[in-house]
């Protein structure tokens, strides 16, 4: 008798699973988003992958179908704090909170060429004293050991293996006993469980579920590099975002050097973080101090140039701002931010009409961030608006002057937070004076600062300091 097979509908959108076809997903409502995959007539018996804690040294996988769990009280829950896996990566640790968290799992997004694989192997040769199992579904063995010829590290305790069926991926991993476990990409791999074609919403979904129970079992930390769609956004079910416990994307411009490191999700550590690395020939670079190179090419005595400064979770950068202010001869005006949010910056435009009296409504405008960087820290406004007077005035803004404030609808300049950290790293590069909010410079010591901090309140205060 043939085996009896079973077809099911899923979301890729959410991950939904439904007996038939439906036009609206009623989970996430989005529409023409189910797709028909087959299915097993038998499912996989829980725990196939799992390990004991014994296990880890002998490499016996054990049936967890015969134990059993009940409920305990939270203060009777053993653990054991492990210390984290330090990597030779300080901008990799910084963005996971300190370290690689035994027993994690981590996804890697990006856009294809931005450098993914070349990070994670990059990673995997630094872990000097640790067994790492690279796993690689798109490349073969040769063209990996041509990138890591290329690389400043080198490991023997490396060990590549170019496999997608997770079954014998775990059968490698019994006899191995990886320290870390290293995916490219998840997309690629497929469950024998399933009938489903690789990278598919349910294929996706299910080998990325055996990774994590692996992961949880026996403490391994593993790192997935997956796919982006052309929304910028995981492929694959939404879920898959909520299974593991850190997601990063990796981002910047194919077409320049610098590349950043952002975390999205964190469950041991922030989610403000960032790290910048610089592609080279010998790999990915570690920009230690990245508000030298984000202000490296500055010209002094043109104008629309400004200096602001910016939080990303604990580190202080200073970013150019360059704005472009010139009469519109096609009709309508354009307003063309890069790196900044378009409504933030027609809230600041319609701020400098209003309040201070600039008349801008006939002008296009052009807003970039130098560096490739996207910024969301509001103490970024003032900058911005200083850069947008004076590209309209016309007048240069001394290259020793830097701005850390956020602007009101009211004109009004309000305060940020870290204020100290934004001077000491205004003072570091060498600025001699700072603009502020009035109600930043409370409790605030100005005289162990070398610095000038001067205090403002209103566009038109900044204004008349500046541009009379």
């Amino acid at each position: 008798m043939a085996k009896k097979i079973k077809t099911a509908y899923f979301c890729q959108n959410c991950g939904f699973e439904s007996p038939k076809w439906q036009g609206k997903c009623p989970t996430c409502n989005e529409w023409n988003s189910f797709v028909e995959e087959l299915l097993k007539d038998e499912a996989p018996k829980k725990g196939d992958w799992k390990m004991s804690k014994e296990a880890v040294k002998t490499g016996a996988y054990v049936n967890a179908s015969v134990e059993t769990s009940k409920p305990v009280r939270i203060n009777e829950v053993k653990f054991e704090k492990e210390a984290r896996i330090i990597t030779l990566d300080e901008e990799l640790n910084r963005v996971l909170g300190g370290g690689i968290v035994p027993g994690s799992a981590v996804m890697i997004g990006g856009e294809p060429g931005i450098g993914k694989s070349t990070l994670m192997l990059q990673i995997a040769l630094s872990l000097n004293g640790k067994q790492v199992l690279y796993v690689s579904g798109e490349e073969s063995g040769q063209q990996i050991r041509q990138r890591a010829d290329r690389l400043p590290y080198s490991s023997e305790d490396t060990f590549v293996l170019t496999e997608t069926d997770t079954s014998k991926i775990f059968a490698h991993v019994e006899k191995m006993v990886p320290d870390v476990m290293v995916i490219d990409s998840i997309q690629t791999l497929v469950s024998p469980f399933l009938e489903a074609a690789a990278g598919s919403v349910s294929q996706v979904k299910e080998c990325a579920a055996e990774l994590i129970r692996f992961a949880k079992d026996t403490g391994t930390p593993v790192l997935m590099i997956g796919h982006i769609t052309k929304e910028g956004s995981l492929a694959g079910p939404k879920v898959l975002e909520h299974m593991v416990d850190t997601v990063l994307q990796f981002e910047g411009d194919r077409h320049m050097t610098y590349r950043i490191l952002r975390t999205q999700k964190n469950r041991f550590g922030s989610t403000s973080e960032l790290g910048i690395y610089e592609m080279m020939a010998s790999g990915l670079r570690q920009v230690s101090n990245p508000s030298e190179i984000l202000l490296s090419q500055r010209d002094d005595g043109l104008s629309g140039i400004a200096i602001g400064t910016v939080m990303e979770g604990n580190r202080p950068l200073l970013v150019e701002i360059q704005s472009l202010v010139t009469p519109s001869v096609y009709g309508n005006p354009q307003r063309s931010p890069t790196g900044f949010d378009a409504k933030k910056m027609n809230m600041l435009l319609a701020v400098l009409e209003k309040r201070s009296g600039y008349k801008l409504n006939f002008s296009d405008v052009f807003l970039n961030v130098a560096g490739g960087l996207r910024v969301e820290d509001p103490g970024i406004d003032l900058a911005v608006v200083v850069s947008l007077i004076s590209s309209f005035e016309d007048i240069s803004i001394e290259s020793t002057t830097c701005f850390a404030a956020e602007v009101g609808l009211g004109g009004e300049i309000r305060a940020v937070s870290r204020i100290e950290n934004r001077i000491v790293e205004a003072e570091k590069l060498g600025f001699k004076e700072m603009f502020v909010s009035k109600y930043n410079i409370k409790g605030l010591d100005l005289k162990k600062i070398n610095i000038k901090v001067i205090p403002v309140g209103t566009v038109a205060e900044v204004a008349e300091i500046l541009f009379k």
